[in-house]
């Protein structure tokens, strides 16, 4: 017996069946529902049940406490309605979700950026369109079924006009994937995609200054946005804090600059957590997170977007809130959850 979902404030409403995920049948009916990893690991698809019953499928305590169980937050990825159901999310605010498309893509590039980045360039077919936000991300789908989640780092036009797309892969010695990527991947190998899938990206119907926060490999879907506030002609003001645990880390720190160069609304301050002597790193240093803090000790009135390794997601959500004032509903977050750290939960 399929069940109704309803979203407030944007009154959008789908159904649902008793088995199956209302993250799912929220996606698979253009309801764009935030989330980012939909295995219940990150806690970005975290919504205000109002009203019904729902029962959940196997997540982390981190993505859904007890205590946010027990005032009435569900995780949609893997909670499945026993009732109708009325959720709160103000990040649904249209019918503007893109079709998810699955495709065959062609490696045309591989550049490594340091010791363990590299850098792909994917050839998308002629004959097909992918529509996204910047911000977003696609999956691998692998020979055996597994897929493997890799956001976008180039903007949607660059895309539109090239037909191809870029993605950031850090190596994970021993992952199913990245081994393959720093070994055996050629040139011309062919690659079936699905995408796009996940709810970060930038809100364009706010004028508040941007707090735009990357740790590693998080700076891919953060590129993407700011190539695409480039294109727009963005006025707003935003602030890129990138952090690395080296100088190498920040791998495209050339790039940033450039692009600060021609962007007035666009500051960038790189943060390493363990310069070495030798790296001669004359910048700032700690945890990427707190550089932000220092310089903004009230954001109320910011938008932030962050992406990267849990723990900094995490607790600069944490401590943005509780600290700095910034509304629970302006942080925007996609945490790279890794195949290993879903093993280890």
């Amino acid at each position: 017996m399929p069940f109704q979902v309803s979203v407030l404030p944007s009154n959008r409403s789908f159904m649902a069946t008793a088995d199956e995920p209302i993250l799912t049948a929220g996606i698979r009916q253009g309801v764009a529902l935030p989330y980012g990893c939909k295995d219940g690991a990150c806690g970005s698809c975290k919504c205000k049940m109002l009203e019904g019953k729902v029962v959940h499928g196997t997540h982390q305590p981190k993505a859904l406490s007890a205590e946010e169980e027990a005032k009435g937050y569900i995780l949609t990825c893997c909670a499945k309605p026993q009732s109708d159901i009325v959720l709160e999310s103000r990040q649904v605010t249209s019918a503007d979700a893109f079709p998810i498309k699955r495709m065959p893509s062609r490696v045309i590039s591989l550049e490594k950026k340091s010791h363990d980045v590299m850098a792909i360039k994917l050839q998308l077919p002629a004959s097909d369109t992918l529509q996204y936000k910047a911000g977003q991300y696609i999956e691998f789908i692998l020979r055996d079924g597994a897929r493997r989640s890799y956001s976008m780092a180039s903007a949607p036009h660059i895309v539109a006009e090239s037909k191809t797309l870029e993605l950031h892969i850090r190596h994970m010695p021993g992952g199913k994937f990245t081994d393959h990527v720093f070994g055996e991947m050629k040139e011309k190998e062919i690659q079936r995609i699905e995408g796009p899938f996940g709810g970060f990206y930038l809100r364009e119907d706010s004028a508040k200054p941007i707090i735009l926060l990357a740790s590693g490999t998080g700076f891919a879907p953060i590129k993407a946005i700011i190539e695409q506030m480039q294109q727009m002609g963005s006025t707003r003001a935003a602030t890129l804090y990138w952090g690395g645990r080296r100088p190498a880390d920040l791998y495209m720190n050339d790039w940033v600059l450039a692009q600060v160069a021609t962007m007035p609304n666009l500051r960038y301050v790189p943060v390493v957590s363990n310069a070495l002597p030798e790296d001669a790193w004359a910048g700032r240093t700690g945890f990427v997170h707190q550089a932000v803090m220092q310089d903004f000790a009230d954001l109320s009135e910011h938008q932030v977007y962050a992406c990267g390794a849990p723990i900094v997601i995490d607790s600069a959500q944490a401590d943005f809130v509780n600290i700095c004032k910034l509304p629970e509903d302006e942080f925007y977050a996609d945490s790279f959850i890794t195949e290993a750290d879903k093993a280890k939960a």
